[in-house]
């Protein structure tokens, strides 16, 4: 069977779409559609549903592209590193949302980077969680982090760990509002505070209404900036209230920068998951940060 036809029906099948697939190969439609007609006639069966939008694998196509996607990724990294001593050091790709990688996965990832004879190159990319499953699918990326579970068997997906959210905002915003009249009135007590967040659709805050208050937040976004690092500089001004993970405001709170608002007795949490292509463990260097960043996180609290 040929390789390159094998390497084509991957690339759709992950894609989801041949012209999704093209784009990523670097080939015009027609030619993965031919490819894949011409794999389709080798095995004597169909391997994707056509559909208005896109593909669908058959039962023998996932089949197939789970056999074969693992061993296909080894060869293309055995052709990046190449064979001989010198380029051994292999390259791992990470993908995650920008806080969280930066944060926590990244300094513990470079503690595995410099070790002699078995480090590896480390390459990360920031994305939300729809961007980072589709490259990590794709096989732009070796590994991923994410806040949604995949779908699916083509991508396995372990829990990383839990992040706890708190509601706050800057010692003069907390003393406008009053701690008394929050504990009174609920969520009532905000509808007039500006609410800082990272997209106009309020992400964290509307989580973390519905979660304690069951409610739905009144006010709409007043400052909208798409890190939560910057966010939490923003609220730590007094351009509002805001919804942080812990890990990201901890030192912030301790030195009296922001403040909690609220302390719910179940304060809302996120689930991280750690996320690699079916089969892809059998690469020493992933599954080598695979295995340190789920021992990092034991300690994360």
């Amino acid at each position: 069977m040929d390789l390159a036809l094998l390497r084509t029906f991957v690339t759709v099948h992950r894609a989801g779409s041949f012209t999704r697939a093209a784009a990523l190969l670097g080939l015009s439609q027609p030619a993965v559609t031919s490819q894949i007609r011409t794999l389709e006639r080798q095995l004597g069966r169909p391997l994707f549903l056509r559909q208005a939008r896109g593909v669908t694998p058959t039962t023998i196509g996932d089949e197939l592209a789970h056999k074969a996607a693992p061993h296909l990724d080894a060869l293309v990294e055995i052709a990046e590193t190449g064979l001989d001593d010198e380029s051994s050091l292999r390259t791992l790709h990470l993908a995650g949302p920008p806080e969280f990688t930066a944060e926590r996965a990244l300094p513990a990832l470079t503690e595995l980077t410099g070790e002699d004879g078995q480090g590896f190159a480390l390459r990360a990319s920031f994305g939300n969680a729809e961007e980072t499953l589709e490259g990590l699918a794709a096989g732009h990326h070796d590994l991923a982090i994410s806040t949604a579970r995949p779908r699916g068997a083509l991508l396995t997906a372990t829990p990383l760990c839990d992040e706890v959210h708190v509601l706050v905002a800057s010692p003069r915003r907390a003393e406008q509002i009053g701690s008394g009249l929050l504990r009174r009135k609920g969520a009532h007590a905000l509808e007039d505070v500006p609410v800082v967040e990272v997209h106009e659709s309020l992400p964290f805050v509307s989580r973390y209404w519905a979660s304690v208050f069951d409610s739905r937040p009144a006010a709409p976004g007043t400052v909208i900036v798409p890190d939560l690092r910057a966010v939490l500089a923003c609220a730590a001004a007094g351009a509002g209230l805001a919804v942080l993970p812990t890990y990201l405001c901890a030192e912030a709170l301790e030195r009296g920068d922001v403040v909690a608002l609220h302390h719910p007795a179940v304060p809302p949490l996120r689930t991280y998951f750690l996320v690699v292509r079916t089969g892809t463990l059998a690469m020493p260097h992933v599954a080598r940060a695979h295995d340190w960043l789920l021992r990092a996180a034991e300690g994360w609290g």
